[in-house]
């Protein structure tokens, strides 16, 4: 009898325990935005890099996040509409890495939370009141493209003596609507103005060349030929990251050797560049997320700094040009290209 009892009980344990199961709460679809200035293949490295970062501190697509995705294909005037999509889906928190990314997020939301995994000038754009605290709905990682910049011209010179004549390509409605600077609003105005600075202590000539969008691409390039220019630094914009691949073939069709902001330029047959790891950045943007996620404001988060820098030249690119790259700077390279 007392055996027959216990096959009962077990058999009614058995029984019961799927509904036990059941009845259990289940774990909470986080849901994250995700918005990407350029093209879903131009982005790819950078969103595997944040995704790879979620993985890491235990998220998984399907299972406890979901991730919507929209890509403003290189086009500035894309954010607003893609920003109030995101929002009006309810996400969490949305990921960008953009200026006009963030700065159309911020016009949509003061509400939910916003995470940057680089943009330049975060306090002087007025995304946060400052790197300690942000204050608002917004923080991540800085892109400290003002303090990088000088480092550009600095390099492109000591890797290419010859080079004295620099055109700075850069996207710019305020620029190319004011050349004097009478109004500088936004940041590759600022940029421009250190390199004007940078440029006079190396010696270098900077020319300025902007564009509103990338159907002027072309047509600055030729303008750069007509002044002569023998360098070309290209400043970080959307449009220009979406067009790398054109940008750096019309450097190499005009033996122009180019100092860039991303490496990505570079293994598009740029010569060199000289930025932070943005893919670094991109992973460790993912624990913004989860402390976001597991409650933190953003107000609190301090915006970090980048820690990796990178050194990137492309010694194919420089045999094509004609070039022998100073050992000095070689030695100082994190990647060659060969």
């Amino acid at each position: 009898m007392t055996s027959r009892r216990a096959f009962l009980a077990a058999s009614i344990a058995a029984t019961a325990s799927p509904f036990v199961a059941a009845a259990q709460p289940p774990t909470k679809t986080w849901r994250i935005g995700y918005l990407g200035p350029v093209s879903p293949s131009a982005g790819a490295r950078l969103l595997e890099s944040f995704r790879q970062g979620l993985r890491e501190l235990g998220y998984a697509e399907g299972q406890n996040i979901s991730i919507d995705y929209r890509w403003a294909e290189g086009r500035p005037d894309r954010f607003p509409a893609l920003a109030v999509e995101l929002i009006q889906l309810k996400v969490d928190v949305i990921v960008t890495y953009n200026n006009a990314g963030v700065a159309a997020l911020q016009r949509a939301t003061r509400t939910i939370p916003i995470v940057f995994a680089s943009v330049g000038d975060p306090v002087g754009s007025g995304f946060a009141a400052s790197l300690a605290r942000p204050g608002g709905n917004i923080t991540g990682f800085t892109g400290l493209t003002e303090e990088v910049s000088p480092k550009w011209v600095e390099l492109l010179r000591e890797a290419v003596p010859t080079v004295f004549r620099v055109a700075v390509l850069t996207v710019s409605r305020t620029l190319a609507a004011y050349p004097d600077r009478r109004e500088c609003s936004d940041q590759n105005c600022r940029l421009w103005q250190v390199i004007e600075g940078a440029a006079k202590a190396v010696k270098a000539i900077p020319q300025l060349h902007a564009i509103a969008g990338p159907d002027e691409i072309e047509h600055a390039f030729a303008n750069l030929i007509k002044d002569r220019a023998q360098g070309l630094i290209v400043l970080p914009h959307a449009v220009t990251n979406a067009n790398r691949v054109r940008i750096a073939s019309l450097a190499a069709e005009h033996r122009l050797p180019g100092m860039y902001p991303d490496s990505e330029y570079v293994e598009a047959g740029g010569l060199m560049s000289y930025a932070p790891n943005y893919s670094d950045q991109h992973r460790r943007a993912a624990t913004f997320v989860d402390k976001i996620l597991k409650g933190a404001k953003p107000a609190d988060l301090p915006i970090e700094q980048p820690t990796i820098f990178e050194l990137v030249v492309n010694l194919k690119t420089a045999k094509a040009l004609g070039l022998t790259i100073p050992q000095s700077v070689l030695a100082r390279a994190d990647r060659v290209i060969d």
